[in-house]
């Protein structure tokens, strides 16, 4: 299912997709996953299959095509509760968290109030957690955000809306806990409380370690969800150190639950809370217990539960290339065989008979799957000139191709292909890079500092008489170094900096490469140009942005940023802009002829059964990987919004593109340094 948004004037008459169909698709990465998993695996009709199919999870779990279709769901049950309990004249008691994951649900609640004449006078909220010390005017709040996305936007009583507040300090908050909780028994418990689980396990700031016994009460934030949370901050020391939250048992006694988990990035975490044991270390798998509980999530959000990644372990299949290269690969993992050395013992004792008998023995099976991965491997990335193309990825003509790569923030083009990258520059084809983002803010403070003095020195030099300039660098380094607090935004002045710091570099890298530089293009999508962590939307602005680009360069191919594990989820916008562009081009003589690429690389890898594209890299492309890397030099050790891996982004790239190049020599194909790794999006 994909979102769509009304076609809007953005003042750009002179685009020439001004009008086309009036409808832009916002959504289409959300399709991806979809493309690979059949949907019997996640909404059965038959009662046993089903039972077959979740025999592992512990959890009741709904799996929905992708988040927007979840998140109307769940605000449909929320509705249908509201609406019961109004009849019966009774207040609907409602326990709601902040974060990401329900968003969706409150979006769509506000639109069935508006147009569904759905009625909060009625409605009870408790806020499930609130960071602490509580200000008034943190914008990190979660009683800010409830009511910026829901409450102010529909009509329940503001004093039906608890939360801690400014009021709340060391001396009572104890206090505040346990009237917390006889304001809950007060309304006869909560009817329903919807949550989402933190990165470690947490559900609200229940941090691993929490006994299911416990009550409101103020918990310790441990290092992980610090870290986790970092992401939304621009250093450590702003991260809240506590939170006041609702207990275990506060939540277990809920009349209903329901988690909610969106996105890739939450999938190790929730098989653990799905299919593992109820363990401390996981808060969130105490919700087992709970009789009304069940968990919300995505395609994305399943891709580690047993029935969507290890289907033939819960019964037969819907066998095509890419399953059958997963299962072989597993099963090489769990025999520590090479592909060709499996034998039809080793298929029968592991589940996979199936393939024995649509094959006939292991021997066909090993020499489809290790030729299928030998294929995948070419260190001609844009098409070999005047070679048999049957097997390789890429087409052998046209030659030299038009490339375009779209990198989301100005350094993950060689960040996550960057031995690609070089590749395609060295053989000759046409490279065009663009950035779809500024990438303003994830750079710190002091390299403004240090940019804005160096100038100072340069304006002393040669144009001292320049009153007008000196004042405006001065004012900058006031801002800076004595007027910014922490947690404040940054000026439009600042702003313009970083900015030109980080194309500064990006066009520092794209010369190391070979780049031409007029074909280095900075796009500055309008939804990321906010100057705060907290992004706009996707608009048909920032798709009408990237259409424009496209339809000049009419390339033969496309690199994209697939790195939907992103946990700042600016990949995905990217992405998103992206595909919709290529979707309304898709009509296009020329683009019929145009392949799309998607990358990985920044946050996470492609999985080996993905994988249609292996590029080696030999250990002097690498270096020259990681030298391009080290040209976004605000990118380094101080760079704000590093995310919880501590190691530098060269080192993160390294170590996964040396990982990929393991895992094929381990299937039993050739030894090599590195490989990066792509995936074909196919227009549909």
């Amino acid at each position: 299912m994909n979102t769509e948004k009304d076609l809007q004037n953005d003042g750009n008459s002179n685009s020439p997709f001004r009008g086309s169909g009036g409808r832009f698709h916002l959504d289409l990465s959300s399709k991806i996953t979809l493309e690979r998993t059949p949907e019997r695996y996640y909404r059965s009709t038959d009662m046993l299959e089903n039972l077959r199919q979740t025999r592992y999870e512990k959890l009741r779990t709904n799996i929905y095509a992708d988040a927007s279709e979840g998140a109307i769901a769940i605000a449909q049950q929320v509705a249908e509760l509201i609406r019961n309990k109004e009849k019966e004249g009774k207040a609907c008691v409602l326990g709601l968290s902040g974060g990401f994951s329900p968003l969706g649900v409150y979006d769509e609640l506000v639109r069935m109030h508006r147009e569904e004449d759905l009625s909060f006078a009625h409605v009870v909220v408790f806020n499930v957690s609130e960071f602490f010390p509580v200000f008034a005017n943190d914008r990190h709040s979660n009683a800010r955000l409830l009511r910026r996305n829901l409450l102010d936007k529909v009509d329940i009583k503001p004093e039906k809306f608890y939360t801690p507040d400014a009021s709340v300090n060391r001396s009572n908050v104890n206090d505040f806990c346990r009237h917390y909780e006889e304001l809950i028994e007060k309304y006869d418990g909560l009817d329903l409380v919807l949550v989402s689980v933190g990165m470690v396990g947490n559900i609200a700031y229940n941090e691993p370690g929490s006994q299911v016994s416990t009550l409101t009460r103020l918990m310790l934030l441990d290092n992980a969800s610090q870290r986790d949370l970092k992401r939304y901050y621009s250093s450590i020391s702003e991260v809240p150190a506590s939170a006041i939250t609702m207990g275990l048992s506060t939540l277990l006694n809920a009349k209903q639950l329901i988690l909610l988990a969106w996105g890739e990035n939450k999938s190790s975490i929730l098989k653990d809370v799905i299919e593992g044991k109820t363990d401390d270390n996981v808060p969130a798998s105490f919700l087992q217990l709970h009789k009304n509980a069940m968990a919300a999530i995505d395609l994305n959000a399943a891709q580690q539960l047993t029935r969507i990644s290890h289907p033939w372990l819960v019964g037969t299949c819907e066998w095509n290339d890419m399953l059958i290269r997963r299962a072989i690969v597993w099963l090489c993992n769990e025999t520590e065989k090479p592909i060709l050395k499996l034998t039809n013992k080793d298929y029968n004792q592991h589940g996979l008979d199936e393939l024995l008998a649509l094959y006939g023995s292991a021997y066909n099976v090993n020499i489809k799957i290790f030729n299928d991965l030998q294929h995948t491997i070419t260190g001609w990335p844009g098409g070999k000139p005047n070679a048999d193309d049957t097997i390789r990825p890429e087409r052998a003509n046209p030659y030299p191709k038009r490339v375009i790569v779209f990198s989301p923030h100005p350094d993950d083009d060689v960040i996550s292909m960057g031995g690609t990258f070089q590749r395609l520059v060295d053989q000759q084809h046409d490279v065009h890079i663009a950035y779809q983002t500024s990438g303003n803010i994830a750079v710190g403070d002091e390299e403004v500092v240090r940019y804005v003095s160096l100038m100072l020195n340069i304006l002393d030099k040669y144009d001292s008489g320049n009153d007008a300039v000196r004042e405006k660098y001065n004012s900058i380094l006031r801002f800076l170094n004595n007027e910014k607090q922490a947690g404040d935004s940054d000026n439009a002045d600042v702003l313009f900096f970083k900015a030109q710091i980080r194309r500064e570099e990006a066009r520092t890298a794209c010369r190391f490469v070979g780049v031409k530089k007029e074909n280095i293009h900075f796009l500055d999508l309008p939804f990321y140009e906010t100057g705060k962590v907290q992004k706009g939307k996707l608009t048909d602005n920032d798709i009408l942005k990237v259409m424009d680009l496209i339809d000049e360069v009419q390339p033969h191919q496309i690199f994209v940023a697939g790195d939907l594990a992103d946990p700042h989820g600016t990949h995905k916008v990217c992405l998103d802009a992206a595909l919709g562009a290529i979707h309304e081009l898709k009509s296009k003589k020329w683009m019929k002829e145009c392949r799309i690429w998607m990358y990985r690389g920044a946050w996470a890898e492609w999985e080996i059964d993905h994988i249609e594209m292996a590029v080696p890299i030999s250990p002097e492309q690498l270096r020259r990987k990681r030298l391009s890397i080290l040209k976004h030099q605000s990118q380094m050790e101080s760079a704000p919004f590093l995310g919880n891996d501590e190691r530098l982004f060269w080192q993160r790239a390294e170590d996964r593109n040396q990982a990929t190049a393991k895992l094929y020599n381990k299937l039993g194909l050739a030894s090599y340094e590195a490989i990066e790794a792509f995936v074909e999006y196919k227009i549909s």
